[in-house]
């Protein structure tokens, strides 16, 4: 299910920043079960939209499409976001297209995982 793009004036973007930030945070809270880093710098977010209405769009996918936490970890992010300050709804969308993989990480997870970041 895709959600309709709304066009944001300027003035839009600077109001939802702040709670744009507080999505990003509540998602570094979130924990991949089976590799300690947090979802958000596992790059497992391929889109975070807020809208006007303070309504969060998240497509979402896990490292492996056959996760057998899968179902916990939405869940989590769910309720993660929906604690945010200002969030009033969270809508989650799993996709597997296109597949994860390592050059998604954040350089933050590089380090963690004792990895070169500059790969």
């Amino acid at each position: 299910m895709e959600e309709e793009k709304e066009i944001l004036t300027a003035k839009d973007v600077q109001e939802l920043a702040p709670i744009y930030e507080n999505v990003v945070q509540a998602l570094k809270q979130v924990y991949d079960p089976e590799i300690p880093v947090n979802i958000y710098d596992l790059g497992l977010i391929y889109e975070l939209n807020v809208n006007k209405e303070h309504e969060v769009y998240i497509k979402m996918t896990f490292t492996a499409p056959n996760c057998p936490m899968a179902d916990e970890v939405v869940a989590e992010v769910q309720a993660s976001v929906e604690d945010a300050p200002g969030v009033k709804k969270c809508t989650i969308e799993l996709v597997f297209e296109p597949a994860w993989d390592q050059s998604l990480l954040s350089d933050e997870a590089r380090v963690a995982l004792g990895m070169d970041p500059e790969m």
